[in-house]
């Protein structure tokens, strides 16, 4: 799992509530407050960036990292004042999705409700699409 400020990112297979528009990506108020908080840790962060790469049983995993700059083909998604970019390989497979941020006794994660995965690790940690 991709590690930000002490969080996680895990994936959840699924549909979601039809909505009028596909946007890029959805966020919850939870990880709006939470990227908020992250973002004003690290005072040269200017967004968090989305991407995905090659790992784990199922084939791709989420990364997330913090951005100064926006690269030429990175889509903005902007919330409630904060800003997330999506690296061009992850565009696709994001469509639609929502990010939330949920805390429990046990950990604190990001989480991806992602409508086009077709599998999903035991784990959340990969899928495929």
């Amino acid at each position: 799992m991709s590690k930000l400020g002490g969080a996680t990112a895990r994936v959840v297979k699924g549909a979601l509530k039809a909505r009028q528009t596909r946007a890029a990506l959805t966020l919850t108020n939870e990880a709006v407050n939470r990227i908020r908080v992250l973002l004003a840790q690290q005072s040269d962060a200017n967004a968090l960036k989305i991407g995905v790469r090659q790992k784990g049983c199922n084939g791709l995993t989420y990364t997330l990292e913090y951005a100064q700059e926006r690269q030429k083909f990175d889509e903005e998604v902007e919330q409630d004042g904060i800003k997330v970019w999506i690296e061009p390989k992850a565009q696709l497979s994001l469509l639609g999705s929502e990010m939330d941020y949920v805390t429990n006794k046990l950990s604190s994660e990001f989480v991806f409700r992602n409508p086009n995965i077709k599998g999903t690790c035991g784990c959340g940690e990969s899928f495929s699409i």
